[in-house]
């Protein structure tokens, strides 16, 4: 489904990178840490909250929000920034799952407001 340089790899338009982006490299498994750079890119520019938006609620966004959790960032969930295959995995991604481990679950509007105060 995101095989490099295919389709579902691609990014959206609104989201393409812009100079002094950064973007993880060598994502083998659902986590966007495991096993790539992310952690270190992050650390190295002394960010400390991440907020996750995306596809595959509940294995991507999941584990990648999980990972970030136990090295000890900040999470925030956009609920309603995220996709998967059916409403279920989303419904249980948000309303059972990371509510357990995360910080903050948020609306994009919501999100959005809070950052413009």
């Amino acid at each position: 489904m995101f095989e490099k340089d295919s389709w579902g790899a691609e990014f959206h338009p609104d989201l393409i990178m812009q100079e002094g982006d950064l973007i993880a490299q060598n994502h083998w498994t659902a986590s966007g840490f495991a096993n790539t750079d992310l952690d270190f890119l992050l650390r190295q520019h002394d960010i400390d909250h991440i907020v996750i938006v995306g596809m595959r609620a509940n294995t991507c966004i999941d584990s990648t929000a999980r990972f970030g959790v136990e090295l000890g960032y900040h999470v925030t969930l956009i609920k309603d920034g995220i996709g998967a295959f059916n409403w279920e995995e989303i419904r249980v991604t948000v309303e059972t799952n990371f509510p357990n481990y995360g910080h903050v679950l948020s609306s994009t509007e919501e999100f959005i407001n809070n950052i413009n105060l």
